[in-house]
């Protein structure tokens, strides 16, 4: 089934796709419980997996297996070259399988209630029969490269949920917190069958701008009564947003929740959209309760659907491409050139002189480039 007639079969409730793979972490096995065997084995004991080939992970993608969907974003997130070789030729021949899902961002202040709201969204997207997959990027840390990915433990009940798939992925040091191949994980979650694809980003730096130009529709989750604000939100992302969710519009908190809104509603009307595309809606909601996020979700639908019947979805889709084909371009050029020994080794040493102050970055950064074509005029005269 192409990716549309997916789209149009949309409100159609789904067979679930086998065991919950990750997702269903809050089960326990069945032969668990009194008497049962350990459900949590040592895992050394552990028999590692097979090595799958490319027509096994085309196979279980497209099957909705989440068990090798897992397995095929790990591929797509893998730095070693014949992963990454193998991943490109797997996102390749699924693309013909993709493009069918709605895409949502979704972006917040630090406390405005991101992940509850993500989950009452989800698990209210699932009980109305659609497939729902969470890209919940996970922030690493600069120093160690570790992260928390603690997704999963954010969102219990949507973690148990047989139409969900909540895939937390490290950023790695990634521009803005969004981890590098995203965005291939998208089309490997919608090669899977999945009828939305919700994107979580860190909310820092840049990320909002990675995440926006990724997606269909873009939110952002906010608070009221935590002082002005105005100074919870920047212009840039005023300028891509195209619906602001006033969270935690519940208890004693009602009436500032509205006012907030109405407070953001006035200054989008004086910022407009960078891509000159539709006014922006701003709504108070409660994802604690559930009140207004379906309203907030029927937003973004028929937003999207617009755009489709329009044919501005897949102009707008067009021009993300282009600009991921010049994103995937810098990085395969930053792979080839820093990825020799030779390479490595003057900017070890760059690095050094610049630390103990004998060069300036100028001209340490010369230094690299000189050894980058270097590196690249040996690899054309050893020629094929």
């Amino acid at each position: 089934m192409s990716g549309d007639d997916r789209h149009r079969a949309r409100g159609v409730p789904r067979q679930a796709a086998g065991p919950g793979f990750g997702l269903s972490v809050a089960r326990a096995p069945e032969s668990a419980g009194a008497g049962g065997p350990d459900p949590t084995p040592d895992a050394s004991a552990r028999p590692a997996p097979a090595v799958l080939s490319l027509d096994e992970y085309a196979r279980g993608v497209e099957s909705g297996d989440r068990a090798v969907l897992g397995r095929a974003i790990s591929l797509v997130e893998s730095n070693r070259p014949e992963h990454r070789a193998m991943a490109d030729r797997l996102v390749d021949r699924l693309l013909p399988r993709t493009g069918g899902a709605v895409r949502v961002g979704i972006t917040g202040v630090p406390g405005a209630g991101k992940s509850t709201f993500i989950e009452r969204m989800g698990t209210m997207l699932t009980a109305s029969g659609l497939r729902v997959a969470v890209l919940a990027v996970d922030p690493s840390s600069e120093v160690t490269g570790g992260s928390i990915l603690g997704d999963k433990t954010r969102m219990p009940r949507l973690s148990a949920d047989a139409r969900a798939f909540i895939r937390p992925s490290p950023t790695g040091g990634a521009l803005g917190g969004v981890a590098r191949h995203t965005r291939e994980a998208l089309l490997l979650c919608e090669a899977a069958g999945f009828d939305v694809v919700l994107v979580e980003t860190v909310g820092v730096g840049q990320s909002e701008t990675v995440v926006a130009d990724m997606t269909d529709f873009f939110i952002a989750v906010m608070i009221a009564g935590a002082g002005d604000e105005l100074q919870g939100i920047k212009r840039g992302l005023l300028e891509l947003v195209d619906l602001i969710a006033v969270n935690k519009a519940d208890g004693d908190n009602t009436a500032r929740a509205a006012a907030a809104a109405r407070e953001y509603a006035a200054v989008l009307r004086l910022v407009g959209r960078r891509d000159g595309g539709a006014e922006p809606v701003v709504l108070a909601c409660s994802a604690l309760t559930g009140a207004g996020v379906g309203e907030v979700w029927e937003a973004a639908r028929s937003r999207v659907e617009g755009m489709r019947a329009s044919g501005r979805l897949a102009e707008r889709r067009r021009e993300q491409e282009l600009r991921w084909m010049h994103a995937l371009a810098g990085e395969r050029l930053r792979r080839l050139a820093f990825g020799s020994p030779e390479v490595a080794e003057a900017t070890a040493k760059a690095e050094e002189d610049v630390r103990a102050g004998r060069l300036r970055p100028g001209e340490a950064a010369g230094k690299i480039v000189r050894a980058v074509l270097a590196r690249m005029r040996a690899a054309k005269e050893d020629g094929p």
